[in-house]
């Protein structure tokens, strides 16, 4: 009983109910990147002196903005929760596996960005209160809302706002640019700095764009095995879900866009995220998206979480490797 407990614990990839398969599809709309999972030298991810959020736990406050059902909130907050170590751990590969790379990360006094998430707060805007239409300045001001209502304290060490807007709330550059971004609030806005994200439900507006591979471009329907089914059922949240992901690695690793980043133009810093893009398992690149595992049921995902969620979450560019990384390496 306690070899096949133990078993269980360090459970593989190979699991009977499970098969992997590397699925060709059209690159992304908004990506114009030319990177491959392999290492390289080309990338110039460099720090430059700024904070990361090394102080332990990073407390997360949710807003809900706009209409969110309870099942979509506790699947989104079943993925952050995974991210921590648990004392029952999640199968391998893991989403706190995967995080260990961004805490792979470290500030000017070798503090590592914290393992351990949690979510502090909510608070639901129902009312819309700021209109259907959001900029990335009227998005501070829901946040503004949320601290005079919740009210949210004041958590400059290891606080971190998520903004998240239901499907039927469009955002500036949403679906055009971008399908979630990172800041930080001014103090004229909010009264004061902190870092925040912003990520957006794409079912009903871009799916083929924010919620790849669960959807893709209409007229490159006729290529490839066409859109992957999402490991939870909903093409919106899981497609959310990977940018979420995405928008947590960077804000943990450059909270106030001066630690982290590639490229010389802070305005438009290329982050550990930007530089995996795409990328989903061993051998992604040039329109694969890499290995990854599909169920008996052909639901597609690389990482295992709490409750017996399964996600489907982009790599990470990993400081040790340079290269992109993510718990379902085969290599």
């Amino acid at each position: 009983a306690a070899a096949a407990a133990a078993a269980s614990r360090e459970q593989t990839l190979n699991t009977q109910d499970a098969e992997f398969f590397n699925p060709k599809l059209p690159p992304r709309t908004l990506s114009s990147s030319k990177r491959f999972e392999g290492s390289s030298n080309l990338v110039d991810l460099r720090y430059h002196m700024g904070p990361v959020l090394s102080s332990s736990p990073i407390n997360i406050y949710l807003i809900w903005y706009g209409r969110w059902s309870l099942s979509q909130k506790l699947l989104i907050k079943d993925f952050i929760t995974s991210i921590s170590p648990s004392a029952t751990p999640s199968p391998s590969p893991s989403v706190s596996e995967w995080w260990k790379t961004i805490s792979l990360y470290t500030d000017q006094t070798g503090a590592n960005v914290s393992r351990t998430l949690v979510v502090a707060k909510e608070h639901s805007d129902t009312r819309y209160s700021h209109g259907y239409h959001l900029t990335r300045l009227s998005v501070q001001q829901v946040i503004a809302t949320a601290v005079k209502a919740a009210p949210f304290p004041v958590d400059h060490r290891n606080g971190i706002y998520l903004i998240l807007t239901s499907h039927d709330v469009t955002v500036q550059d949403f679906c055009r640019a971008v399908c979630g971004f990172h800041y930080f609030t001014f103090p004229s806005m909010v009264g004061y700095t902190m870092p925040y994200a912003w990520v957006g439900n794409s079912g009903k507006q871009c799916p083929e764009v924010c919620a790849y591979p669960f959807a893709v471009p209409g007229y490159m329907g006729g290529g490839g095995p066409g859109a992957l089914l999402p490991p939870n059922g909903d093409v919106g949240l899981d497609g959310m879900i990977s940018v979420i992901a995405h928008e947590l690695a960077e804000l943990t690793t450059n909270p106030l866009v001066n630690a982290w980043y590639a490229g010389e133009d802070p305005t438009a810093p290329t982050e550990i995220g930007d530089l995996c893009e795409g990328l989903y398992g061993t051998g992604g690149g040039g329109g694969y998206i890499g290995q990854v595992i599909r169920d008996r049921k052909g639901r597609t995902y690389n990482m295992n979480g709490n409750k017996g969620r399964k996600f489907l979450v982009q790599w990470i560019w990993s400081p040790a490797l340079k290269a992109c990384a993510g718990p379902n390496a085969l290599d």
